[in-house]
């Protein structure tokens, strides 16, 4: 009886763990040198970021705020899970992964009969679903058409036409059991970059002309940059601050392949913010690929329960000039942002 009772009380142990929510948390007070860098910001970026978060809902919404972290409100509201937000080429409507009821965690991102595709507007109006059964939405750059995931396969769909096509099964590209997650077609469509997890483990390309895959490396998040010769990704290297290691590495491609020989991790690396929140994760760049937005925290990984924040920073700019944006203790995490001009 006794060893009944206490499996009894590990498997309600293990439901616990497993149907864990994020925090809420609350507001903190940015440091005087975290006030002064947000000062310096304001006025000097016109544009938007979405993110999601667990302020408002432990299963998280969509919010909004101005790019230089002033005027943050809420977007989407509700029951379901909305992360992996992803603004529209013209910046009107923003795309999103949505669980299609209650608390689902981002590691059964895999699983796509657990989520659906959603777009609204930035006023949040027009919120609808578009795609059943699918993850990691992406838009096309004439805003027609988007990108998106069902475990093996990526597929594209025609927004006006509602066809979808099968652009790559990584169960035949690929090993058996392969998982593409986070695919990033380049502006050409030529290629696609994408990590792969499941029975695969790296980051690449994939030539839709030559049928070949080229290995960029670990790490995961891997995508385009808008000007489409170069990639970016998270790298499981660098500092990690009070956390593991990570990093964000870029990388010039001619032809769908690197232009170096991927021979020292330093050549590449793009952003590892020194001190202790150096655990780097979600990296986003703006239309034109100035400005990059991204996640950090200072203890844990798991990427929808621990306490990241969203920080800004203009390419180009010494990796001490990152703003951070957020202050609170609940869960930020997928920011994108939207540049106007």
């Amino acid at each position: 009886m006794k060893k009944i009772k206490g499996l009894v009380v590990l498997a309600c142990f293990i439901t616990v763990v497993w149907s864990q929510e994020a925090p809420t948390g609350s507001p903190v007070q940015p440091t005087d040198k975290e006030q002064k860098a947000l000062d310096a910001l304001k006025g000097s970026v016109s544009g938007l970021v979405v993110w999601s978060t667990s302020r408002s809902n432990s299963k998280h919404d969509l919010w909004l705020m101005n790019a230089d972290g002033t005027d943050p409100k809420q977007l989407t509201k509700g029951d379901a899970v909305d992360w992996f937000p992803r603004f529209s080429p013209d910046g009107s409507t923003v795309l999103f992964n949505r669980s299609k009821g209650g608390w689902v965690p981002e590691n059964d991102a895999e699983y796509p009969e657990k989520w659906d595709l959603w777009t609204i507007g930035v006023d949040g109006n027009n919120e609808k679903k578009i795609v059943d059964n699918a993850c990691w939405g992406v838009w096309q750059p004439d805003g027609k058409s988007i990108v998106f995931a069902r475990r093996s396969q990526v597929f594209m769909k025609n927004l006006e036409t509602a066809e979808e096509k099968l652009l790559i099964d990584g169960d035949v590209a690929f090993k058996k059991g392969t998982v593409v997650q986070q695919p990033s077609l380049s502006p050409d469509g030529k290629y696609l970059a994408a990590t792969l997890r499941g029975s695969s483990r790296e980051t690449g390309v994939w030539s839709f002309d030559k049928k070949e895959w080229t290995k960029t490396g670990g790490g995961c998040q891997i995508q385009w940059f808008p000007a489409g010769s170069e990639i970016y990704w998270m790298n499981p290297t660098g500092n990690g601050g009070t956390a593991a290691p990570s990093e964000v590495l870029a990388m010039t491609l001619k032809d769908g392949k690197p232009v170096e020989n991927i021979n020292s991790i330093k050549k590449f690396r793009l952003m590892d913010l020194p001190g202790r929140r150096s655990h780097e994760y979600f990296p986003k760049f703006d239309q034109f690929g100035e400005y990059m937005v991204w996640g950090a925290t200072d203890k844990g990984h798991d990427h929808d329960i621990y306490d990241y924040e969203i920080y800004i920073w203009k390419r180009g700019q010494p990796v001490e000039s990152a703003v951070r944006l957020t202050f609170h203790s609940g869960n930020d995490r997928w920011p994108d942002i939207f540049i106007k001009k």
